[in-house]
């Protein structure tokens, strides 16, 4: 009976230490959460104002800060704005840095990852 709960015991922990693995690379592997803002919109009150996804979409570097796209007829600095708090159509307290989104997000990740 003994050597039952033993078994029992020994799988519940390998489960579960498979469990924790499986969530810290799947952190470290995930895109983080971004948003398409006009970079020269910036309001002290509310942030970033959010604009769309089409006018950071179209640089092939994944990143179009420095080019000015049309929106609605109205010129934007586009470019994407990473982990940020969104509260209606702003967002704030983020990072225009992916690297740096990725480097701050995740359990085990390790912080000498490169990219753009």
């Amino acid at each position: 009976m003994a050597e039952n709960r033993r078994r029992l015991r020994s799988s519940t922990v390998v489960l579960g230490g498979m469990g924790v693995i499986a969530a810290a690379l799947t952190s470290c592997g995930s895109e983080p959460d971004r948003r398409c803002v006009d970079r020269d919109s910036y309001d002290y009150a509310n942030g970033y104002r959010i604009v769309a996804d089409n006018n950071c979409n179209s640089s092939s570097s994944g990143s179009s800060y420095g080019k000015n796209r049309k929106s609605g007829g109205a010129t934007v600095d586009a470019d994407w704005y990473y982990d940020a708090d969104v509260s209606g159509s702003y967002a704030d307290y983020g990072t225009f840095s992916r690297s740096e989104a990725v480097d701050r997000g995740g359990f085990g990740c390790s912080g000498g990852s490169g990219g753009g």
